[in-house]
């Protein structure tokens, strides 16, 4: 798919150009009924990559079953459906393929086919330009952005969908350390490239330290790798067995407390009947939203200060492949898991000198290679070094949301601004969204999040 670069007012721009930007750049072109003029700014291109599906490396898998990828409401099984259709696995009958959890590079990929084939069958004209987006503000014709290079265009109508932002490694020092010893995660290349001897350090134990192990062994690497996270919670693996069958509707009349209660009993009924708990969970999984929506105030700040971590690694996990690589790890006491708050990280020679309290307030040190901050996604609008985000809260255009996360946005998806007022010519869609619904970041989410922008995009 071409890049394009034609001045002139747009009706619908689209600000991001990850998975959920071009979701909504479907939904768009495919319920055009008249000539339009759609826009993705995205500076990384290709396009459908942004931070979850990036990486081109095979080791990388989705971490839910391709059965249950398809971008769009109505169709579930559309990734399925692609995978068969362009025969990434031959002789893979397709109940097997809707198991199996494949390599996420083949993601991006079908979600630039679906563009293409959509834009191929549009009244709608598709633009695209590589550049990052700096300001928004109210114009005549709608909004004005301002782009990196000075530029300025109008728009009728825009998508807000930025995509996730790393957390700074919480450390003292951590700016100072040289480029080669400190190292993000989401930079598959540079992980990839660590020296094969090396001590590593990876600072976060969730998602994106998974990434960066399966990364390290596929590369060869025989160093010693450390974990340090204030839980010490690695990510737990999916399970297959019977579907459990309780009713999850009572878990919303309940407050924090009775639920996770409530969960643990569940949970503990169905191990009885030989069902495992990752099926208990899954059983909630269409009611994440409402979870976090029916929670009082007061009880979503406990989930955030108590419950959030146990939440992420029994609601988020990986392939079960995955959690056994982990596993063979630490049982050759290759991979050491630390508990403890990250303090300072400072270059001492060849190394990089690490100090951690415990939660006994105890000292913990390790003195590695390098540092691998895999933290994970900053929830926090005015952290994410987003200029874009940063002219929008100082303009009064939008707000934080609940509890400082993200941008608030209304039910239908409209930002929220400093007054409390939907503009419902702005749509907000996946991360930005995090304070406001919980669940934003995961496919089920995002398609539905494009669909219904989509719809509000085109009037």
């Amino acid at each position: 798919m071409s890049v394009v670069d034609i001045p002139g007012p747009c009706d619908v721009a689209i600000i991001g150009g990850g998975a959920a930007g071009v979701l909504t750049a479907i939904g768009v072109l495919r319920a055009a009924q008249q000539p339009l003029r759609v826009l993705i700014l995205e500076p990384s291109l290709p396009l459908a990559r942004g931070v979850a599906y990036a990486t081109t490396y095979p080791e990388h898998l989705l971490n839910v079953p391709a059965g249950k990828m398809g971008g769009f409401p109505d169709k579930v099984e559309d990734f399925l459906d692609y995978l068969l259709d362009v025969q990434v696995f031959p002789g893979i009958g397709r109940d097997t393929l809707a198991t199996m959890f494949v390599p996420r590079r083949l993601y991006a990929e079908y979600l630039r086919q679906r563009l293409q084939q959509a834009v191929e069958a549009s009244r709608a004209q598709l633009e695209i330009r590589a550049e990052r987006v700096q300001s928004l503000d109210r114009h005549d014709a709608g909004f004005q952005l301002t782009l990196t290079s000075g530029q300025r265009l109008t728009a009728r109508r825009v998508a807000l969908a930025s995509g996730n932002a790393l957390r700074p490694l919480p450390a003292r020092g951590a700016g100072a350390l040289p480029q080669d010893r400190r190292i993000e995660a989401w930079d598959f290349d540079a992980v990839r490239g660590v020296p094969g001897n090396a001590d590593v350090a990876i600072v976060g134990s969730g998602l994106s330290m998974a990434d960066t192990v399966v990364s390290l062994l596929a590369a060869g690497h025989r160093g010693q790798i450390h974990v340090l996270s204030r839980h010490a919670l690695l990510p737990l693996p999916h399970a297959k067995g019977p579907a459990a069958d309780y009713d999850p509707q009572p878990l919303l009349a309940m407050n924090l407390r009775q639920r996770v209660r409530a969960l643990r009993q569940h949970a503990a009924d169905a191990a009885l009947r030989e069902i495992p708990w990752q099926n208990v969970m899954e059983r909630i999984r269409p009611l994440g939203q409402a979870l976090w929506q029916t929670l009082s105030v007061d009880d979503q700040r406990r989930f955030l200060r108590h419950v959030v971590r146990y939440w992420d690694v029994h609601r988020h996990r990986i392939a079960a492949s995955v959690h056994a690589q982990l596993q063979e790890l630490q049982q050759q006491e290759r991979l050491h898991v630390h508990r403890g708050r990250l303090e300072t990280a400072f270059a001492e020679g060849a190394c990089v000198q690490l100090t951690a309290l415990d939660k006994r307030r105890l000292p913990v040190q390790l003195d590695v290679h390098c540092v691998i901050n895999a933290t994970g996604v900053e929830m926090r609008a005015q952290a994410m070094r987003n200029a874009l985000l940063q002219q929008l809260l100082g303009s009064g255009l939008a707000r934080p949301g609940p509890h400082g996360i993200g941008v608030d946005s209304a039910d239908d998806g409209s930002l929220i601004d400093a007054d409390g007022k939907a503009e419902p010519h702005v749509q907000v869609l996946g991360s930005l969204r995090i304070g406001n619904l919980w669940e934003s970041l995961a496919i089920p989410e995002l398609r539905g999040q494009a669909a219904q922008a989509a719809v509000a995009l085109l009037g």
